[in-house]
């Protein structure tokens, strides 16, 4: 039975697709700390602290380079939700699915992020485009096997994976050791994709973040075999 539920799991679900984008999750959110002015691009609450702290401490300027990502942020989660009802209100057969349009729409802004050079109001541009990605793949990439999760940040799927893992060791259920181990998994992904993105940084500069696109590429290529293999 649990065979075949798993047979069942479509692709944007899949822990495959969940863990590349965990890996590029982890490697946007160096990215932009490394290379564009220590601002979280993923991890808007990372952003909203330091936000807090420049202000107390009078220090203006530094202040202001955190609020853009911020509301950058809050604009890929409506995007993502447009798209998403825009794709569910006109499934005529033949048109991308609407995550995969959202992969292409992420794709094209990090493409465009690369060619931004290095410094000045050019990271603050760059920092507001990777953290509108961040939202975009956070909000449309929602579920592995059927559990919340979150490729952009670890807070929340580490809370689950914790929870699950007490649930397993009172109830002794296999199952409950599974989901546990799937977030874990995930964690484990978006840690080697910020550690991939700090050894990548130094040598390849702003270039870096195209890093971030093969991992885009590859999800995107995963939702197109799905296409294949269902027709």
């Amino acid at each position: 039975m649990e065979t075949r539920r798993r047979a069942r799991v479509q692709t944007s679900e899949a822990l495959r697709a969940g863990l590349v984008l965990a890996v590029t999750g982890g490697y946007l959110d160096a990215y932009t700390y490394l290379c564009r002015g220590h601002v979280f691009a993923n991890a808007e609450t990372g952003n909203m602290v330091l936000l807090g702290i420049n202000l107390v401490t009078g220090q203006w300027s530094a202040a202001v380079k955190y609020i853009p990502p911020i509301f950058a942020f809050c604009a890929g989660v409506l995007v993502a939700e447009w798209m998403r009802g825009r794709g569910k209100a006109r499934p005529e057969r033949g048109r991308l699915h609407w995550r995969q349009r959202v992969l292409l729409l992420e794709l094209a802004v990090l493409l465009a992020a690369a060619l931004a050079p290095l410094g000045g109001g050019w990271d603050m541009a760059v920092n507001v485009g990777v953290s509108f990605v961040c939202a975009l793949q956070v909000e449309s990439f929602r579920r592995v096997h059927g559990q919340a999760y979150a490729t952009t940040m670890c807070t929340g799927n580490l809370r689950s994976g914790t929870e699950l893992l007490y649930r397993c060791l009172r109830e002794k259920d296999p199952a409950l050791l599974r989901h546990c181990l799937r977030y874990y998994a995930v964690i484990l992904a978006f840690i080697a994709g910020a550690a991939a993105s700090a050894l990548l940084a130094a040598p390849l500069g702003r270039w870096s973040v195209l890093v971030a696109c093969g991992g885009l590429v590859l999800v995107l290529g995963m939702l197109f075999w799905e296409e294949v293999e269902t027709r």
